[in-house]
């Protein structure tokens, strides 16, 4: 599903001859299939999963947040600006991010499912909120707030 999104924006964008959005869906896509060899398996020819690609896609967010702030702090606006054009393209392909209330009540529902008690239990929580929102949060600051909650 998420392949052909891409394939057909992909083709707007050389259609468009749009070259920044092209490079970054061809950067997305590029970022898939490296992810599709290092998995291949004799019993995997598939490649990865939708939910997998999502992963992907926001592990590339995430690095152009990084990337931006330390081009900012560099003085180096122009370069921060396209980090941030990027993410924007790369968000287009994920679904509508959580807000803060929704990441809230999204860990204290995996808290209860899972049975956490302490600390100790937020494998087990990361790994039912990766399972539920893949994609749709950031999950360094659910583990933050996880901590929070529970520390």
């Amino acid at each position: 599903m998420l392949r052909s999104r891409l394939t057909t924006a992909m083709k707007e964008a050389m259609r468009d001859k749009d070259k920044k959005r092209l490079s970054t869906i061809r950067l997305m896509i590029a970022a898939i299939k490296d992810k599709d060899i290092s998995s291949r398996s004799a019993d995997n020819t598939q490649g990865v999963s939708d939910d997998d690609i999502m992963g992907i896609l926001a592990k590339m967010i995430k690095q152009r947040i990084e990337s931006a702030k330390t081009y900012e702090e560099a003085g180096r606006i122009d370069s921060a600006e396209g980090e941030r054009n990027e993410i924007k393209v790369i968000e287009e392909f994920l679904p509508k991010q959580l807000n803060e209330s929704e990441v809230e009540a999204a860990i204290q529902e995996a808290i209860k499912s899972v049975g956490a008690q302490s600390i100790r239990d937020m494998g087990k929580i990361m790994g039912e909120l990766k399972n539920k929102y893949n994609g749709q949060m950031d999950f360094g600051k659910a583990g933050a707030a996880i901590k929070a909650m529970l520390g």
